[in-house]
């Protein structure tokens, strides 16, 4: 059985990696909206 360390560490280690997934989505989520540049250029 692992030591109570390996865990811990393996614990933080998976939250992190779920966090980072997560704020991926929701960033790429609110960033600026796309809209149309120079639209009267054309």
């Amino acid at each position: 059985m692992p030591s109570l360390t390996k865990k811990t560490e393996l614990k933080r280690k998976r939250k992190k990696a779920a966090q980072n997934q997560k704020r991926k989505k929701i960033m790429s989520k609110a960033s600026t909206p796309v809209f149309p540049v120079h639209i009267e250029k054309e």
